[in-house]
């Protein structure tokens, strides 16, 4: 398992508890632990948990440990969820090795080669990579070369309180741009808002979960929010899969647009600087460690202003492509079907890519899945479709037994028994 996260530590405690040889690499909820501090959790904490066989290590259990009341409608600070994944990897999850996988080669004979950061190799029959959003960072082409010194994706962020006294220019009109310019507000920086939207989107306060038969039917309650299509993505990730590719990806890319969470709204009223309808089509640097940026509107004739700032962040979400899968050799990731032309890899209905044993989880799978994969709810439905496809491929064809791997620096590697990513 490549990835310590809701989806890889997921995977894991449905793979450990049916009994497979699982070893897992990463840290811990390692993209959670770096979002900056007073940043909230926007999904309801019912619709939060990682996923166990018996379901005895989700939020709220973990939440009574530390005598804290989850509710509905009462976001949770993202640290909080940061500690609770480690209390379920603690649990229910074999121990993690906290070493990053750097690629993942097939091998002669059947199975992978894994490779840690140390140099170390590890033979295995099959590998599941749940790598999250960083691989997929996606930042506007006009101040990619200004990333990591003047530009900072929103997710890679480091505490507010650094930009105190300092202009910042936050691309983007979701969740996480709007709650990132309201963070930086309040500690004390000149925040500004630039989004090509026209108008911002706010979600509305969540109904009780206990309503009339009458309203319950108009708007009913999901993982991702109230509504039929909500419904829909959230129960249905098959039917889903089953739609065309082009279609996929374009509700990939358009259901569940940008929306601030409704209990922030009130604080954004403080952000200074707002401006809508606008792009960020040049940047170049202004002197003193400055950027000037050119914003333009839509359409021929727009206007096109300038404004200068000291950093930008770029809260323009995520492109889960086949391209930014690092780890992957090029043979395997060139044999690898795609959903359409945006390039996200297919997967089959229990997560397998199309090249045999290489399984995919969370976010790299939305666009052949459907929105629910961007989010922790989708957890549950992808660990245990996921688990019994690792099972069926070490059954049919039975796989041949995997050679050891040639030891790394680090020293002799391992070998794996049939499990979801290396050995035993």
């Amino acid at each position: 398992m490549v990835g310590a996260g809701p989806y890889g530590l997921s995977v894991a405690a449905h793979a450990a508890a049916r009994g497979l040889d699982v070893r897992v690499f990463g840290r811990v909820m390692r993209s959670w632990h770096t979002m900056p501090p007073g940043m909230l959790l926007k999904s309801e904490p019912w619709a939060s948990d990682l996923s166990d066989p018996a379901g005895a290590h989700g939020l709220a259990a973990y939440a009574a440990t530390r005598r804290v009341r989850v509710e509905h409608g009462v976001p949770l600070p993202v640290g909080f969820f940061a500690a609770y994944g480690e209390w379920f990897a603690r649990r229910a999850v074999p121990d993690v090795d906290p070493r990053t996988v750097v690629a993942v080669r097939p091998r002669p004979h059947g199975g992978f080669t894994v490779t840690t950061e140390d140099g170390q190799e590890t033979g295995t029959h099959t590998v599941a990579l749940a790598l999250g959003g960083t691989p997929f960072l996606d930042v506007p082409a006009a101040l990619r070369p200004f990333v990591p010194h003047h530009v900072t994706h929103s997710s890679d962020l480091p505490d507010p309180a650094r930009f105190a006294g300092r202009d910042v220019t936050v691309v983007g009109a979701g969740q996480a741009a709007l709650e990132t310019a309201v963070l930086l507000t309040e500690a004390g920086a000149h925040a500004r808002v630039v989004a090509r939207s026209p108008r911002l989107v706010w979600n509305s306060v969540p109904p009780s979960l206990r309503r009339g038969a009458w309203e319950a039917a108009r708007a009913p309650h999901t993982g991702l929010g109230c509504g039929w299509r909500n419904l829909l993505y959230a129960r249905t990730p098959g039917a889903f899969r089953r739609l065309p590719g082009p279609t996929r990806e374009r509700l990939f890319a358009t259901a569940l647009g940008p929306a601030g969470a409704w209990w922030l709204r009130h604080r954004f009223e403080a952000v200074p600087d707002v401006r809508l309808g606008r792009s960020v089509v040049a940047a170049r640097p202004a002197g003193d460690g400055r950027l000037l940026l050119t914003l333009a509107g839509a359409g021929p004739g727009a206007p096109v202003t300038e404004v200068e700032t000291d950093h930008v962040v770029a809260a323009t979400g995520f492109a889960p492509r086949l391209d930014r899968l690092d780890p992957l050799c090029p043979q395997v990731r060139e044999e690898l079907r795609t959903v359409g032309p945006g390039g996200a890899p297919e997967v089959s209905g229990r997560f397998e890519a199309s090249y045999p044993g290489l399984f995919l989880a969370g976010l790299v799978t939305a666009p052949a899945y459907g929105p629910a994969m961007r989010f922790v709810y989708g957890a549950g439905y992808t660990a245990e479709r996921l688990v019994r496809g690792v099972e069926r491929r070490l059954r049919s064809p039975r796989p041949t037994a995997v050679p050891a791997a040639r030891p790394g620096p680090a020293g002799a590697s391992r070998d794996a028994g049939g499990t979801v990513a290396t050995p035993g």
